[in-house]
């Protein structure tokens, strides 16, 4: 028997949803002293309007549902899946008032894709856009890169039960710290540094490549923020192709693969545990994925005979290859050259490494590596328990931070997420033949937003069919949550509908 929602569980939901709904909003005065202190009286007030929506509304939430009761399984991730939802229509509010989008649904979908860290886009006239806006497009991809929830974990949970729930709830299941509060704040402490550093050494790149050094500055936070997690926008409508740098596609190739690291590998590096690169499974299993994708993709780029020469296939197609394999979606070369330029080859490899991803508990989407190198390693326990003796006992270990000896368990989740995944790609692919595209543009196009990636083939764009982009919106919200709690809340409205 379904049980229905109480009154009780649609309180505590509401009341933490609220405070989430608060944290957010205060994230615009950010933007807001951006464009007051560029003289963009505007578009700070489209902040203002913004920020006093989400005020409004969390107030309304948190004084109505208050509670003092602790989250639940369920209700955390309910909270969850809807928090990103209320993200995307608060976020996008400033940008539809901007006049830059051609509808709120445009503006909701690039308001999806920043939080989702995917970089899939909408926006006209980017060039022009106020730095207010610009900002914006890269801040809620930081927000999104670390977690949602992270700000109400850092700031506003009290409850550690009820804030592991939340954090599970959001795609990340390995606390760095025995605190989930803490884990969450040096999630932040980590992702601030690496921003400090990150923004010097792409604006000093910038400005010795002539930028102005403002420009180039404003310019390194964006692309860093943008590439640390993993997103994918850009300051300017060519993306990385506006800088034609070597030096900055070179430190932006470092700060993608920072990105698709485990913040827990992060941890053990900066307390001086250097070795643990070398042996846990994830990096590893990045190591071999990467070769074996870029062989597949060189090797079509070869037939294509379009990058002759080894640099140029390096900055044509390493760069986009391992942009979509840390889930980043940076690009050097324009979309719709993709499809007249590379060859079919090229792109399933590009798809494929799209599809794989970086690490668990990193700001990347998709399958993940974790999932991968534990899928091979039963694989080869079960060839092993063919060709040995049969009273042999067979015992299989791999080590992500410690030695773990493989359970069933964890690879039937593992299995049962890359299902999910593979189901997810192949529902957008359908969608985009639906409307008239190719296979395997449509295919392209729809891993890169259910794996949270941003490279483009050039099917996205405004004029595209408002399902498809709806479609890619759910693709996005689904694949950067990984599913449970997005589960969980549709099992909670029928629950609501057809319990007793």
């Amino acid at each position: 028997m379904i049980l229905k929602p109480t009154i009780h569980d649609i309180k505590i939901v509401g009341y933490y949803l609220g405070k989430i709904i608060l944290g957010l909003a205060c994230t615009m005065i950010i933007p807001i002293l951006i464009g007051l202190g560029a003289g963009e009286i505007n578009p700070a007030l489209d902040f203002l309007i913004g920020l006093e929506i989400g005020l409004i509304f969390g107030l309304i939430l948190t004084k109505i549902c208050y509670t003092e009761r602790d989250l639940n399984w369920m209700q955390g991730m309910i909270v969850v899946s809807l928090s990103w939802l209320a993200a995307m229509l608060l976020g996008a509010i400033p940008m539809y008032l901007s006049g830059h989008w051609g509808s709120y649904l445009d503006t909701c979908f690039d308001s999806m894709s920043g939080f989702a860290t995917t970089g899939l886009t909408l926006v006209q006239n980017l060039d022009h856009i106020s730095l207010a806006h610009n900002l914006w497009r890269h801040l809620i991809m930081f927000i999104g890169g670390q977690g949602i929830v992270i700000i109400a974990l850092s700031f506003f949970v009290k409850g550690a039960s009820g804030a592991f729930k939340m954090y599970v709830g959001e795609a990340r299941d390995e606390k760095i710290m025995p605190n989930v509060m803490h884990t969450s704040r040096f999630i932040w402490l980590v992702s601030i540094v690496y921003l400090i550093l990150g923004t010097l050494i792409l604006g000093i790149v910038g400005a010795l490549g002539g930028m102005k050094p403002s420009n180039a500055f404003f310019h390194g936070a964006c692309v860093f923020m943008a590439a640390f997690d993993t997103g994918g926008f850009a300051p300017q409508s060519q993306n990385i192709l506006y800088y034609h740098s070597f030096v900055f596609e070179i430190v932006t190739i470092a700060i993608m693969i920072l990105g698709a690291l485990n913040f827990k590998l992060h941890y053990h590096i900066w307390m001086g545990n250097r070795k643990e690169i070398f042996k846990n499974i994830e990096t590893i299993t990045l190591f071999i994925t990467v070769i074996i994708t870029f062989s597949i993709t060189a090797t079509g780029l070869t037939q294509a005979g379009i990058y002759p020469k080894a640099v140029m296939l390096f900055r044509k197609g390493f760069y986009q290859l391992i942009s979509g394999h840390t889930g980043t979606g940076f690009q050097t070369i324009y979309a719709r050259q993709f499809v007249n330029e590379w060859s079919h080859l090229a792109l399933v490899g590009v798809i494929l490494a799209m599809g794989l991803g970086g690490a668990v508990c990193s700001t990347t989407g998709a399958i993940k590596m974790l999932r991968i190198g534990i899928i091979f390693k039963a694989l080869v326990e079960d060839i092993k328990r063919i060709i040995l003796p049969e009273r042999a006992i067979v015992v299989q270990k791999f080590h992500h931070i410690k030695e773990i000896f493989l359970e069933d368990k964890q690879v039937r989740g593992a299995l049962l997420i890359t299902l999910a995944y593979l189901v997810l790609y192949g529902l957008g692919s359908c969608v985009g033949m639906f409307y008239g595209y190719p296979f395997l543009e449509s295919l392209f196009e729809s891993t890169s937003a259910a794996a949270n990636v941003g490279l483009s083939c050039g099917i996205t764009a405004p004029s595209m069919p408002a399902v498809l982009k709806m479609t890619y919106i759910f693709q996005m919200w689904a694949g950067r949550l990984e599913f449970m709690s997005v589960f969980t809340l549709i099992g909670f409205f029928v629950a609501a509908i057809k319990g007793k």
